[in-house]
C-alpha cells in the first residue's frame, strides 16, 4: 500500500471523545469532564480502534506524526465509570467479566503497538485506567499539582491490571512499582519527575491549560523530527523488551541500517555542511 493509500484509510469517527490533527500532531480528548473523563464500554472500544487506525496510517503523506492524549475540562482521567461500567459488572458471570478485561488490556495493546509517539497531558487525576493509560504513553507531562492513583487495590482488585504489572516496573523499577501497585497510594507530580514517572512537570496554577500546551509542544517537537526515525525508535523499544541483549544488539543493527538508508540521514548530513536546519521527509 502507498503512502496515497494509507492516508485515504478513514479515520473512525468517535463519539465518545474527539480527535483532531494539527500541525502534524493528532490530539486524542476524552470529552466527560463532568465525570472527570471517566471510560465506558464505548470509549475502551473507540479508543482501540483509533489507536489501531492510526498505527496503520502512520506511514502516510501529510497525516500525524505524533499524538496527545488528554482530557477535557480539570481532570485527565478518573478511570472507568462507576455507573456505566463499575456497578455493571457485579451482573457479568466469569467469561463475561473476562471479556472485559481483555477488551480493557486491548487498548492499552493498541497503545504500545501503535508506531506514533503518544504524550499524556495529566491535569490533576490519572486514577485506575486512566493512570494505566498514562503509563502506556510514551511521554507524560504533569501539572504540578496532579497526581496517578493506580488504586486498584483500595477497590479489592489485583493491582496488576491492563498491563500495568508489565509496563510500569520498566519505568520506575521494581522496587517503586511494587510500592505502588500493592498500596494504590497517590503519586504525586514531584514524585513521579524523582521516580521517571513524569517526563515534565509544569505549573498548572491558576493555568490548568498550560499543561495541556505543554503536552502539544512536546509532541509537536517530536512530530517536527525526524518522522522515520522516531517510529523506529518507539517500535524498537517496545520489541526490545523481549529480546536477550544479543538479540537487542542485531535488531539494533537492523533498525539502523534502515534509518541510514532512509532520504533523512543524508539530509541531516547535508544540512551540517551546509549550516542550515534540515528538512525532514
Amino acid at each position: 500500500m502507498t503512502d496515497p493509500d494509507l492516508r485515504a484509510l478513514p479515520l473512525p469517527r468517535p463519539e465518545s471523545f474527539s480527535y483532531e490533527e494539527r500541525e502534524r500532531v493528532g490530539v486524542i480528548t476524552l470529552t466527560r469532564p463532568d465525570r472527570f473523563n471517566a471510560l465506558t464500554f464505548q470509549v475502551y472500544r473507540e479508543l482501540t480502534d483509533l489507536f489501531t487506525v492510526i498505527d496503520r496510517r502512520a506511514h502516510a503523506e501529510g497525516g500525524a506524526r505524533a499524538l496527545v492524549l488528554q482530557g477535557a475540562g480539570r481532570a485527565f482521567c478518573g478511570g472507568g465509570d462507576v455507573d456505566d461500567i463499575i456497578t455493571r459488572l457485579f451482573e457479568r458471570d466469569a467469561e463475561a467479566l473476562l471479556r472485559f478485561t481483555r477488551m480493557t488490556g486491548e487498548l492499552i495493546h493498541a497503545m504500545r503497538r501503535c508506531k506514533l509517539p503518544i504524550v499524556a497531558s495529566v491535569k490533576r487525576v490519572a486514577a485506575g485506567a486512566g493512570a494505566v493509560m498514562a503509563l502506556a504513553s510514551d511521554l507524560r507531562v504533569m501539572g504540578k499539582g496532579s497526581f496517578f492513583s493506580f488504586l486498584f487495590p483500595q477497590v479489592g482488585l489485583s493491582g496488576a491490571d491492563m498491563g500495568a504489572s508489565w509496563l510500569l516496573p520498566r519505568v520506575v523499577g521494581l522496587g517503586h512499582a511494587s510500592e505502588i501497585l500493592l498500596l494504590g497510594d497517590r503519586v504525586t507530580a514531584d514524585r513521579c519527575a524523582q521516580i521517571g514517572l513524569a517526563t515534565q512537570v509544569v505549573e498548572d496554577e491558576p493555568d490548568r491549560d498550560a499543561v495541556d500546551r505543554a503536552a502539544f509542544a512536546l509532541a509537536k517537537r517530536v512530530a517536527d523530527g525526524p518522522h522515520f526515525a522516531a517510529r523506529m525508535t518507539k517500535t524498537m523499544l517496545q520489541q526490545e523488551l523481549d529480546m536477550d541483549f544479543t538479540a537487542a544488539i542485531e535488531a539494533e543493527a537492523q533498525a539502523q541500517t534502515l534509518c541510514m538508508q532512509h532520504p533523512d540521514f543524508a539530509e541531516a548530513d547535508q544540512a551540517r555542511q551546509a549550516k542550515r536546519p534540515p528538512t525532514w521527509r
